[in-house]
């Protein structure tokens, strides 16, 4: 592909040097740069592409996108790009490349603090009992159909991303189900997407080692609604009160749903339990193997998205009764001595609350372990509050390592312990060693209680110093309860 179609609906502020040339690679990593290449230098978190321009050009590379223009060593016939934004650029250029796949299917976004990757999942599965061929992009996996493809972030960056889509088409997917991140929205990951529909979820206090503010964070999600096209849809949770935010600047029709309010996708949950809940879905009466109030609210969105993508109601309930929720999202087990294990990904305040108020609702007069940590290098203000909401509804917590990634586990778990109460400090445990954690959480455990194991629940490594280390908590529990006998 020539420059000149690369480049096309970039906004250029200067081009220095020929564009009819071939262009065989993109890229904006420079070690990846080959003899034909196009780089485009992204200012990242922690380099400046703008930094290996030079670089790049002994390298071979036919064309450089850059906001600066740089100061060339010697001569060269490299053409120079000069643009406002890279990460834009990026975006458009790498769906340019790929010609444009994600105009060739329908693609959903969802975006919100909790309860993407259920989400999403939902869509999926429930597309593909529909008849349709299907692409996922979420936190834990990517799936093109039956193809799994390993996942690395919530959304992936621009090119990889536009590379998943143009395999999805290559394929003969119809529909595709993404996560849509705060991250991927600022860094302008999805730039030159084109989008049949978004669905917010809600917002709670979450990444703000990356976004530094609520404010921010807030102003985040919504980029995603404010670059929607007209002729796409937004669905938001009119029950969350910065929903109607997010679409206060949207060309996209709006939608809501609710289980609280009026709107256009009514929900009246009925009953829940540990297999299952009931509820009334814009007058259906429907059974659901999800459990617990916020999963109402998922499949709530997921019926409403179904329903404004042409499907009919009744079927979309129908088969949506059937499907379960992803790997890691309260996720149970049996012991033989009927313990109940819940594994879940809960990792923020908000999704721990309610992952223990539906616990607390369902339990009859048994106890409540629960163990919990803290990810490093992520929002620190919310690890007091995590070990405070885990107190309040615990008979014992234990405290222990999650993903520590560059941090000391020990001053994590420190600042956990600031959100103890006094009132609260003879039930909890400390235990660095995630593994030790779980086994003394077994140990505790009688029959009928219920052991919560949150924070991690999909993920099949635990990040330490730069190395990921095999483990799942779904594994080590099993082991445990098996050498126990329970």
């Amino acid at each position: 592909m020539q420059i000149k179609d690369l480049i096309y609906k970039v906004s250029l502020i200067s081009v220095s040097g020929r564009t009819d040339i071939d262009v065989t690679a993109i890229c904006f990593d420079s070690r990846k740069v080959e003899k034909g290449s196009m780089f485009i230098a992204v200012r990242g978190v922690s380099s400046d592409g703008h930094s290996y321009i030079n670089d790049v050009i002994k390298k071979g590379a036919t064309t450089v996108v850059c906001e600066e223009l740089p100061v060339i060593d010697g001569e060269t016939d490299c053409t120079i790009i000069q643009v406002k934004d890279t990460s834009e650029a990026l975006g458009i250029i790498a769906s340019n490349f790929y010609n444009s796949p994600s105009s060739k299917l329908k693609l959903v976004g969802i975006t919100g603090t909790n309860g993407k990757t259920t989400t999403v999942t939902l869509l999926y599965r429930l597309f593909r009992k529909l008849g349709y061929k299907t692409g996922l992009i979420s936190t834990v996996e990517n799936r093109i159909e039956d193809n799994v493809i390993e996942s690395t972030h919530t959304t992936p960056d621009a090119i990889s991303l536009n590379k998943l889509l143009a395999d999805m088409v290559a394929a003969g997917c119809t529909h595709c189900f993404m996560e849509v991140s705060s991250h991927a929205a600022v860094q302008r990951r999805i730039a030159g997407l084109n989008f049949a529909g978004a669905l917010f979820s809600n917002i709670t206090h979450d990444h703000l080692d990356y976004h530094k503010t609520f404010d921010e964070y807030i102003k985040a999600k919504k980029m995603f609604f404010d670059g929607l096209p007209n002729d796409s849809f937004a669905l938001i949770n009119a029950d969350d009160k910065r929903g109607r935010v997010m679409i206060q600047n949207t060309r996209a029709k709006t939608y809501t749903y609710s289980l609280l309010a009026m709107a256009d996708f009514k929900g009246k949950l009925i009953s829940t339990t540990m297999h299952g809940l009931e509820m009334d879905v814009d007058g259906f009466q429907a059974w659901f193997r999800l459990i617990g109030n916020f999963n109402a609210y998922n499949l709530l969105a997921v019926y409403g998205a179904a329903v404004l993508l042409g499907e009919d109601k009744e079927e979309v309930l129908m088969q949506l009764s059937s499907i379960e929720a992803a790997h890691g999202r309260f996720e149970q087990y049996q012991s033989s001595t009927n313990i109940s294990v819940i594994v879940d990904y809960a990792h923020t305040p908000d999704a721990l609350k309610n992952v223990l108020e539906t616990i607390t609702e369902l339990k009859e007069s048994h106890k409540i372990i629960t163990v919990i940590g803290c990810g490093g290098n992520r929002d620190a203000a919310k690890r007091p509050v995590m070990a405070d909401i885990a107190c309040q509804f615990s008979d014992h917590i234990i405290l222990t390592s999650d993903n520590p990634r560059d941090e000391d586990p020990q001053a994590i778990l420190s600042e956990m312990d600031k959100g103890v109460r006094v009132v609260d400090k003879k039930k909890v445990l400390t235990v660095l060693d995630r593994k030790e954690a779980i086994k003394i959480a077994c140990t505790l455990a009688a029959p009928g209680d219920i052991l919560l194991i949150a924070g991690k629940g999909h993920e099949t490594y635990q990040e330490i110093k730069g190395v990921k280390y095999p483990f799942d908590d779904r594994l080590i529990v099993k082991e445990v309860l098996d050498t126990l006998g329970k």
